[in-house]
């Protein structure tokens, strides 16, 4: 699916901006400060409903405006489609498909996916294992839609057992309910297990080839560390029985899939402790790349991928093996200073748009 045009309201810098979007590189150019990065972000936010940058939205809005727009025109799946995301300063989110609300664009089959490099993403690299879990459950989710469900049982059965613990812990209650706890938790558990694992196996192999073209040498290599080795939900139940007293101690469940961690090296080390930051931000193209890959052969079509500040830190090689990556496989939105920093930028099948002082200067929209 295509993004083929975008209108904001009231986003960021932008008052008002209409863009055209082209089919494959779209380069978004201009000064620091010029709005490149707001308008990749209103591209997202009209993709999900969400922002890119920040988990406190009402930043979104533009100073002095009530509500921030974002519509965005789809092709694909047989038709064209319009998203809508609204953000008022006061009241809740609206989002709505083609005229009509619905309660996540997150759960509609007529959006493209979307997949965003910026500069605070490498923390998905160097961050805590909490990131890195998440972001699986969300490619999980993306590869198949029917199994999106499963992070949230987990969830859930783990707030249940860890207030039961406090209870017990705090208040003298019962242990009794906590095997039935515990049985719940594991069988969740083993589902969201399988289900990461299944998702790190398809991806490791891309990842590895993505990086070793991007140029990051010695080997990279992509594997899940589950904190329990149980293999089904009677092993799991039996591991957190095992664990109880230490549960009550602390006064929450220590063991299981919410301790997952997900591994990326580099000849053999770990890049989150010995990593340099460029060999960070290229094991990040590198699994993006690998996620982009994966999704366009089992859901069809590549999603969007929206690239901000990425090739101002890297060398005239890497700029043209990541050009290379992007050319011809999907539709991306790169941003940057200067067209020259993206091979490609100037050729007949790129898209150029030029913003300045909160506008988009070429490359408009027709009204």
């Amino acid at each position: 699916m295509l993004v083929t045009g975008v209108r904001v309201r009231d986003l960021r810098s932008y008052a008002t901006a209409d863009a055209a979007l082209g089919p494959g590189l779209n380069v978004v150019h201009g000064p620091n400060g010029a709005g490149k990065t707001n308008l990749l972000e209103a591209v997202y936010f009209g993709c999900t409903g969400r922002s890119c940058r920040t988990s406190n939205e009402r930043e979104l809005i533009r100073f002095g405006a009530d509500v921030a727009r974002v519509e965005l025109d789809v092709q694909g799946d047989g038709g064209t489609h319009r998203l809508c995301a609204a953000l008022p300063r006061a009241g809740a989110k609206r989002v709505a498909v083609d005229g009509q609300p619905v309660d996540s664009l997150l759960d509609v089959a007529r959006r493209p996916l979307a997949s965003v490099f910026i500069p605070d993403r490498l923390e998905l690299i160097k961050g805590p294992p909490a990131l890195r879990r998440s972001h699986v459950d969300s490619l999980v989710a993306a590869l198949w839609p029917a199994r999106s469900g499963a992070r949230r049982d987990y969830v859930r059965v783990l707030a249940q057992r860890n207030a039961l613990l406090a209870r017990v812990r705090t208040a003298g209650a019962s242990t009794a309910s906590l095997g039935a706890w515990d049985a719940e938790l594991a069988a969740c558990g083993v589902a969201l297990q399988a289900h990461r694992a299944e998702a790190i196996a398809s991806l490791a192999g891309p990842f590895s080839a993505h990086a070793a073209r991007l140029g990051l040498r010695d080997g990279a290599e992509l594997a899940y560390r589950p904190r329990s080795g149980a293999a089904t939900a009677a092993e799991l139940a039996a591991e957190l029985a095992a664990r109880v007293e230490s549960d009550l101690e602390r006064g929450f469940t220590g063991h299981g899939p919410h301790r997952d961690e997900i591994s990326l090296a580099r000849g053999g080390r770990e890049l989150r402790v010995y990593g340099s930051q460029g060999e960070q931000r290229l094991a990040l193209l590198a699994l993006l790349l690998a996620e982009r890959e994966l999704l366009a052969e089992r859901r069809g079509s590549p999603p969007l991928l929206l690239l901000d500040d990425v090739m101002s830190e890297l060398d005239a090689e890497r700029r043209e093996l990541l050009a290379g990556e992007l050319t011809g496989r999907g539709q991306a939105v790169v941003t940057a200073t200067e067209l020259a920093h993206v091979p490609g930028a100037t050729g007949t099948e790129a898209t150029r748009l030029a913003v300045g002082d909160g506008r988009v200067l070429s490359g408009a929209r027709a009204a």
